[in-house]
């Protein structure tokens, strides 16, 4: 799909669409898939996503309503994603399974990976073996 087809689909007056458009125009990388999925299929996926990001500390703008609106859309959709040019934000897009029209988008900054401590030097003491006999 071409940046200004997207940039079309994105005319809604939702936050996340708004945010969606802002992100895409300020030159994000994007993709759109080719082919639709089933919605349960998405919709078990970004409800279970929803609950860890939640867990994470991150409250994803509009995803709650995504889910929603393709589960009472019913039928199959096309999701997509956008990417910041300076990847602090991810978008994602569900569209109608033709791609003419957006039925919901979500965004959320990516949970940063959080990096354990380096492991301590630890001294077992004496290693004792055990025979079987």
């Amino acid at each position: 799909m071409e940046r200004h087809v997207l940039e079309s689909r994105l005319a809604g007056d939702d936050e996340a669409s708004v945010a969606a458009l802002a992100t895409l125009r300020s030159g994000a990388t994007y993709w759109v898939g080719d082919r639709a999925q089933p919605v349960g299929r998405h919709a078990g996926v970004f409800t279970r996503r929803l609950q860890r990001l939640r867990m994470l500390g991150i409250e994803p703008l509009g995803l709650e309503r995504a889910v929603q609106l393709i589960r009472e859309q019913g039928r199959p959709v096309r999701t997509g994603m956008i990417n910041s040019a300076d990847r602090t934000w991810t978008t994602l897009l569900f569209l109608t399974e033709d791609g003419s029209a957006l039925v919901a988008c979500a965004g959320w900054p990516p949970p940063r990976v959080v990096r354990e401590p380096p492991l301590q030097e630890f001294d077992p003491g004496p290693v004792r073996h055990l025979r079987s006999n």
